[in-house]
């Protein structure tokens, strides 16, 4: 038979044939891997369940005296100003000593005349000792002799003791400090009569700093027993352990709050006086906590899973947490996933473990 004979006995061939051809001419393709999937994904932190509480507070020194001259006087000189630093023993200010010099040079004459009194009483206390064991005197001459000697022994003492607070006193006209530390404040000046023990010179020492704030009364037992930590406002990077060392028994009348002192021993001289300091009230007994949105939980039954995402596979893989707590909008984990770890926060029921993702954004949570 033709070929003329079969196409016109089979018309449908006429349609058939380009097709065919036009198959056996295109090239065969592989099969492309399906798309992987968008992906929104958060990152894991844990922090204490119990959040942080913050305060701003003032650095103080632990002892800040106000010196004064230990004597009445006329000042003569002041030394320092505010500001300077001083070393233990270094002058501050002087008065002046013109009557007090007098005072010294009485106390030394008054000595001179009771050691001359001493001597003559001594020696007639023993001439009459002597009279009296040959019999040529009576007893009352000797114990009126030695009621005498007694009493110059005595006028004795005190004028030692006299000339010695004289010397004391004409030392205290030099007020010195007793600690290293910075002078704050300058009470007096030169030409100011001033009484004994007036203030003079207020001096904070340096060894011990420490901060102040005000603490409310529902947070007092975090303040007692809670965890610490300082930094300064002009090293907002850097934190020093601080403890409490005092805390107010009663409250402000006024805010309500207790005022409390935690020292800071780790600050160095970087840390100046009254400068702002921000404190931190950690609860060391709070479980850490990682607080994640609703969306990200995974349950079928088998209990609640997370899907963890390679970023850079893109694999991800479902793993169980354990689940600390339920809130409005989101949940707390107390286990089972990583610190940082990224997992997907949105559509987690229609992930295939199998499948490759692709993070499109990360949810800061």
């Amino acid at each position: 038979m033709s070929r003329l004979t079969v196409l016109s006995r089979y018309p449908r061939l006429l349609v058939l044939l380009p097709a065919v051809a036009l198959a056996a001419c295109e090239p065969t393709t592989a099969q492309q891997p399906p798309p992987a999937r968008p992906v929104l994904a958060t990152s894991v932190h844990y922090e204490p369940q119990v959040a942080d509480r913050t305060f701003v507070g003032t650095v103080k020194p632990r002892i800040e005296s106000d010196l004064g001259f230990r004597v009445a006087g006329k000042v003569s000189k002041r030394l320092v100003e505010v500001g300077t630093l001083v070393a233990a023993g270094q002058p501050l200010a002087t008065l002046d000593e013109a009557d007090l010099n007098l005072q010294a040079e009485q106390a030394k004459a008054e000595l001179g005349a009771a050691t001359g009194v001493l001597a003559q009483a001594s020696a007639a206390e023993t001439r009459a000792t002597e009279l009296r064991q040959k019999g040529w005197s009576t007893d009352a001459q000797l114990d009126q002799a030695k009621a005498a000697a007694d009493e110059a022994r005595a006028r004795l003492d005190r004028a030692q003791r006299s000339v010695e607070l004289t010397n004391n006193s004409l030392s205290y006209a030099t007020l010195v400090a007793d600690a290293p530390g910075v002078v704050t404040a300058t009470l007096i000046e030169p030409g100011q009569v001033v009484a004994s023990g007036q203030s003079a010179i207020r001096v904070a020492r340096l060894a011990e700093k420490e901060v102040w704030v005000a603490i409310p009364e529902t947070l007092l037992t975090r303040a007692k027993s809670g965890d610490a930590r300082v930094s300064i406002w002009s090293e907002p990077g850097r934190q020093y352990v601080a403890k409490l060392r005092e805390l107010a028994p009663s409250a402000d009348p006024a805010t309500r709050t207790y005022l409390a002192k935690f020292s800071i021993p780790g600050a160095g001289t970087e840390v100046h006086l009254g400068m702002t300091a921000t404190l931190v009230l950690s609860d060391s007994a709070s479980e850490r906590v990682a607080r994640l949105p609703f969306s990200a939980l995974f349950d079928q039954g088998s209990g609640p899973s997370l899907y963890v995402v390679d970023r850079k596979t893109g694999a991800i893989t479902l793993k169980p947490v354990t689940v600390k707590a339920y809130e409005s909008s989101d949940v707390l984990i107390s286990g089972g996933v990583q610190e940082g770890a990224s997992v997907v926060a949105l559509g987690v029921q229609k992930l295939d473990p199998a499948e490759k993702v692709r993070v499109v954004s990360s949810l800061s949570f």
